[in-house]
Parts: structure tokens; C-alpha cells; sequence
């Protein structure tokens, strides 16, 4: 049995953790969205593949919820001394990453190699494709013009109004060769849509040319879980964006964005008297993941509504 994962970084890392708990080793596979990707002081920085990293390896900071647990700062603090761009803070271990995925890419790997080789490093033995081996960058159209993703994310905190948003370079990008060999598989049960924020970090992977028509075509159930609760956000700007793109900042919404797409949308108790429309099978469970126990229930549960018990 193979299981193919939809997921963007600290949400979407929760159940992708849980499922890789509960899967036979080898049998998941986590399709990670790169639209988030950027060079920082000469660095290729992939923010939700390294969290998705950090996350499946353990290393994740629990407190925080980004890059590595036990982080030291004596980079960034020698980097302020000398007036250096700090916004985007970079601990010391993360910093060893970001460095070693350069190189490689210096020496001509492709970022699925890299992401690969660093998964294989970390004793992972859960499979992390990013989308594209291209670049796709996620932009943000705001009331102080357009944003690239992380100045709009980390350096402005979200703050500006969010009017529209861009996937720059999804139409010339094709899709990883191992993301479409994942979802061409005959032994693929299930397609898990993570519970990410569907519009900055789902809609990027399924803008790329032949994602979404691989998710289509591979006959296996498709499941979305909400990243909206009682029509709030767990973490993120999720329902922020949503109120200022003149959307209902609720989970019925986020179910009409994957009709078409999902067979199965997977809604918290709290609005288990929700109407989310025909055309999607509902499904309700406690989605609310703070623990390691609550992320592997949630992952059994949504398995076995796909009708493959792990």
C-alpha cells in the first residue's frame, strides 16, 4: 500500500508526521510545495521541505513550530553586529542545511536529488518530492503592491492586505518526476490532501502543469482535510486571507476550493453541522493535532475512510 501526501510546512507536517508513524516504512510519499522557495543571502532556502524534514526526522522546534529543536543563534547574532539582513532568521543548525542544499545545487543536482540525498542523511523513511524541480514563487498582491511570498509572510508578519496572489513560473515548471511517479503507482490507496492553507500552499503544487491531472488520473481516493476549525486557522493567515479576498472563513469554503478534486473532505467536530455542499462525501474527526497520539489517530482515520487500514 502506497500513500501520497499534499502538503505544505507546519499544518500539513503534523499529518504527514502522523501518517508516517502509521505507514510501513517506505510507503509515503509527501509531494511538498516549493512555492515558498528563496535565495537568502546567497542560500537556497525551501522552508516547507525542510519542515517537512525537521518534522518527520524529530527535529522540529515544538515551540516555535519552524526549523530545528535545540537551535542555537550565534549566526544571526555576529550577522546584527555587523549590520547584516536579520529578518529572516536562520539558526545555526538550520544554517548547515540551507548551506549544504546550496552546494549540492552548485554542483548541479536537482532540488528533488538534493531534498532526496538530505532525507536519506536524516534517516527518513518516508519519501519527500518537492513539486517541481523548477522554480515556481508564490507572489502576494497586497494594498502596498506585490509581495514575494516571505517579505509578505515573515518581514511584514501578514499584515498587509492580501488582494490577489500569482504562482510566478508554474506555467513553464513541470512537476517532479518522482511526484508523478508516486501518483502513477497501482499499489497507491490514498491521496491525502494535508491540511495546509489550500490557497498559499496547495494551490501552488496543483499550479503546476500536470499535478493536478496526476492527482485526477491515479483512481485512488483523494482526501482533504480542513485547515479551518470552528472558522478559525489553527496557525497562520489562512482565514485572514480569506476574509480579505471576500471569502467565508470557513471550512464549507475550503471544501468548495478541492470540489472537483476531492472525493472525501474531512471537517473537525466542531463543524460537524456544517454544510458543505453535494458532490463531496463529508467526514468528521477531531483535526485539532497537538499531540503525537492525535496525529496518528487523525492519520488512521482518514485511511481508513479511504478504505485501507494501515
Amino acid at each position: 500500500m502506497k500513500v501520497v501526501a499534499i502538503s505544505g510546512g507546519i499544518g500539513g507536517a503534523k499529518l504527514a508526521l502522523g501518517l508516517d508513524r502509521v505507514l510501513p516504512p517506505g510507503a509515503l510519499t509527501v509531494i511538498a510545495n516549493t512555492g515558498d522557495d528563496f535565495h537568502h543571502l546567497d542560500l537556497h532556502v525551501s522552508p516547507d521541505i525542510d519542515t517537512l524534514l525537521y518534522t518527520l526526522a524529530g527535529l522540529d522546534d515544538p515551540v516555535r513550530g519552524w526549523g530545528r529543536k535545540d537551535e542555537t543563534w550565534t549566526f544571526m547574532q555576529a550577522l546584527e553586529q555587523l549590520g547584516g539582513e536579520t529578518w529572516f532568521r536562520l539558526g545555526d543548525g538550520d544554517l548547515a542545511t540551507h548551506v549544504e542544499r546550496t552546494r549540492l545545487l552548485g554542483a548541479g543536482a536537482s532540488l528533488s536529488a538534493v531534498t532526496a540525498e538530505l532525507a536519506r542523511r536524516l534517516g527518513l523513511a518516508s519519501a519527500i518530492v518537492p513539486m517541481s524541480d523548477q522554480p515556481v514563487r508564490t507572489r502576494v498582491e497586497t494594498d502596498e503592491g506585490w509581495l514575494d511570498f516571505q517579505h509578505y509572510f515573515v518581514r511584514r508578519q501578514c499584515q498587509p492586505r492580501v488582494l490577489g496572489l500569482a504562482f510566478e513560473g508554474a506555467a513553464a515548471a513541470r512537476p517532479a518526476e518522482a511526484a508523478l511517479e508516486a501518483l502513477a503507482d497501482p499499489a497507491l490507496a490514498a491521496v491525502v490532501i494535508c491540511p495546509s492553507n489550500p490557497y498559499l500552499s496547495v494551490d501552488p503544487i496543483l499550479a503546476v502543469p500536470g499535478l493536478r491531472t496526476a492527482i485526477e488520473a491515479s483512481r485512488a481516493p483523494v482526501i482533504a482535510v480542513s485547515p479551518v476549525i470552528g472558522g478559525q486557522a489553527v496557525k497562520g493567515p489562512t482565514v485572514k486571507m480569506m476574509g480579505e479576498l471576500g471569502l467565508d472563513p470557513s471550512a464549507a469554503t475550503v471544501a468548495a476550493h478541492y470540489r472537483g478534486l476531492a472525493d472525501i473532505f474531512v471537517l473537525d467536530e466542531t463543524d460537524a453541522g456544517l454544510d458543505i455542499g453535494a458532490g463531496l462525501e463529508r467526514a468528521v474527526a477531531p483535526t485539532l493535532m497537538r499531540t503525537l497520539e492525535d496525529k496518528t489517530r487523525l492519520a488512521r482515520f482518514v485511511l481508513e475512510r479511504a478504505g485501507k487500514t494501515p
